[in-house]
């Protein structure tokens, strides 16, 4: 199968492409400097010339508090770029992979929430990625719309590698204990999405590592495992002023994934160190 992967350099695209390559389907990767999603133009093209049967679209505006500063450019990416992509693969009529979020939801209640919830974002963020969800169902039967949270892989920027740094550096961390979710390994991801699109199981679907846990919870884990002597404070979201809201529920339901077949992700915690030790890897090189 030839498969499009926007959004290459970040983290989910990076995993993605090596998944790919490992069950022997041919990976066309871009980012902004091969087709800027803004443009529908260069989309058209791109993916047409591509000749490919599938799209999984990672690329994001994901920069959450800087979203509610930058909302024009957000929901240019988020919405507008995702529409276009939407229409070309309409155009082509093949399958379309969209990556969403747990912030199209407003974090009310404790309850997980299940694929087909009504969805109320709280932030400029989550309204954008709503939008490429609409954009998404508007154009196409054939999707995916895979929402996931709390992300982290080798190639880019996330929390545990904050965590890392800002425990070298000041021995001692505040992390707020009222937000609780589940982390996902990119790694673990990338294998459940190239699952999904070798088949015609389309719908919208959650998919984070098994297991729950607030932020506070997941940096006294990162530390242990990192076996770093690191003071964790935990405080509240009011404490810890952020320019955009945060859902402070964030759990998803995954029995969908189990009733279509689907192999749902090993437990955050195994993941998180399988992860240190992949990074140490990579750093010792």
């Amino acid at each position: 199968m030839r498969v499009l992967v926007t959004g290459v350099k970040g983290q989910l695209g990076y995993d993605v492409m090596n998944e790919l390559a490992k069950r022997g389907h041919t990976g066309v990767g871009v980012d902004i400097e091969e087709m800027d999603i803004t443009d529908p133009k260069a989309c058209e093209k791109v993916i047409t010339e591509a000749n490919v049967e599938a799209v999984i679209h990672c690329a994001a505006y994901t920069a959450v508090d800087a979203a509610e500063d930058n909302a024009e450019l957000c929901r240019k990416v988020n919405g507008t770029g995702t529409e276009n992509i939407a229409k070309v693969c309409e155009k082509l009529d093949i399958k379309m992979m969209y990556i969403s979020t747990d912030y199209v939801f407003d974090g009310q209640g404790t309850r997980p929430w299940e694929p087909d919830d009504e969805r109320h974002p709280l932030n400029m963020y989550g309204l954008s990625k709503y939008e490429g969800e609409v954009a998404v169902t508007s154009h196409l039967k054939k999707f995916f719309i895979v929402r996931i949270a709390w992300v982290f892989g080798v190639n880019g920027k996330n929390f545990i590698k904050t965590m890392l740094r800002l425990g070298r550096e000041r021995g001692a961390v505040s992390v707020v204990e009222d937000q609780i979710g589940s982390p996902t390994y990119t790694y673990d991801l990338a294998v459940l999405l190239v699952d999904m699109i070798e088949t015609e199981k389309y719908g919208f679907y959650h998919a984070t590592n098994e297991g729950l846990c607030s932020w506070y919870e997941f940096a006294k884990e990162i530390f242990r495992q990192a076996d770093m002597d690191v003071k964790v404070t935990p405080v509240s979201s009011e404490q810890f002023a952020a320019k955009a809201k945060r859902p402070f529920n964030s759990r998803m339901s995954k029995e969908k994934l189990t009733a279509c077949g689907f192999r749902r992700l090993p437990s955050w915690q195994d993941a998180l160190g399988r992860y240190l030790k992949a990074i140490r890897e990579m750093d010792a090189l």
